[in-house]
């Protein structure tokens, strides 16, 4: 019993990690809603990520961790190319074009990708309860998307860059997996986020004439959204990211859509209907079959200790685990070392 309890107590920290970034991503949605009403796409991109990019620099250099290793600076790139660049303005753009259950809709293919680029790229698995727990919370997505877009309206374009903001998401995640087994999260999140806002600078005219006419609320909650969302959400995110695989933290975001439904029901007053809550309650479940683990077989993969006679010299146990030169009062299977 106590050996098949120490990974999971061993997981806590990052499954904290990813509450955290569930949590401060869906309260992006109601800020976005307000600070979109005056700034353009590419220009609220562009101040999140600038205020983002310095709040990370100065943690950065408090803890004195300094520039990453060349090995990282790839997945670097590419996260903060895909991600917090393309991903930001695409997805603001997208949001203009659309009402919000369609985009809530095409955005969740995201974790979907992750999976299948992570298993293809990665080398990662796709464990059935993964595989369950995505189909489930995304029937709950889409169910939230369709009880949202009764009044609204979707064009070509908007769908198209709902399409785009999901596969720049995967690509982000799967580029950033590698870059954390030679950096630190800080590292990774700091420099992506300065890869990001160098990549959104042609927005940099459309920021500066906007903030002098826009309210001081939407300013405000440009700079929550690259403080909170961005900052410390992302770096919490390659925290839990680096401890686990990239296809089960991108099933962990299907969350932010029922964590959304409350947060606007409770800040907006905006009251769900019944289909909205059974999409988010789908979405809650979904998750959490996705984060489960067998315990039967985590269990199964412990080594018994078997009563030896005396007189018989006791001979060492030979085990088809892929951990198998790890000692075997470690307790914990091949799938806890990983966490995945």
């Amino acid at each position: 019993m106590t050996n098949s309890s120490r990974p999971d107590r061993a997981q806590w920290p990052a499954l904290a990690a990813a509450g955290v970034t569930v949590v401060l991503w869906a309260s992006a949605f109601v800020s976005i809603r307000s600070a979109g009403e005056a700034y353009s796409p590419g220009a609220l991109a562009l101040g999140r990520l600038l205020a983002g990019s310095l709040a990370l620099g100065c943690v950065l250099l408090v803890r004195r961790e300094g520039l990453p290793p060349r090995a990282a600076w790839p997945g670097i790139a590419i996260s903060g190319l895909l991600w917090f660049g393309i991903y930001m303005v695409v997805l603001n753009w997208g949001e203009q074009e659309v009402d919000a259950g369609t985009a809530a809709m095409v955005v969740n293919i995201g974790p979907i990708l992750i999976a299948l680029l992570g298993a293809r790229l990665l080398g990662e698995a796709l464990p059935p309860r993964l595989l369950a727990g995505m189909a489930v919370s995304f029937a709950g997505a889409v169910t939230v998307g369709l009880s949202m877009s009764g009044e609204g309206s979707a064009s070509t374009l908007g769908v198209l860059l709902c399409l785009l903001a999901a596969v720049g998401y995967a690509g982000g995640v799967v580029g950033q997996k590698p870059a954390l087994a030679h950096a630190s999260a800080l590292q990774v999140t700091t420099f992506g986020c300065l890869v990001g806002a160098v990549a959104c600078l042609p927005f940099v005219g459309q920021l500066v004439s906007q903030a002098e006419r826009a309210p001081l609320s939407a300013t405000l909650n440009m700079v929550y959204l690259g403080v909170f969302p961005t900052a410390l959400a992302f770096t919490t995110w390659a925290y839990a990211l680096a401890r686990t695989t990239a296809g089960r933290m991108g099933a962990t975001t299907y969350a932010v859509p029922a964590l959304v439904v409350l947060m606007s029901w409770l800040a907006l007053d905006e009251v769900p209907a019944g289909l909205t809550l059974a999409g988010g309650a789908l979405c809650l479940a979904g998750v959490a079959v996705s984060r489960s683990r067998a315990g039967r077989a985590a269990a199964a993969t412990v080594p018994v200790k078997a009563e030896v006679p005396p007189d018989v010299t006791p001979v060492a146990p030979v085990t088809s685990s892929e951990n198998a030169p790890c000692a075997p009062e470690a307790g914990a299977s091949g799938d806890g070392s990983r966490q995945a």
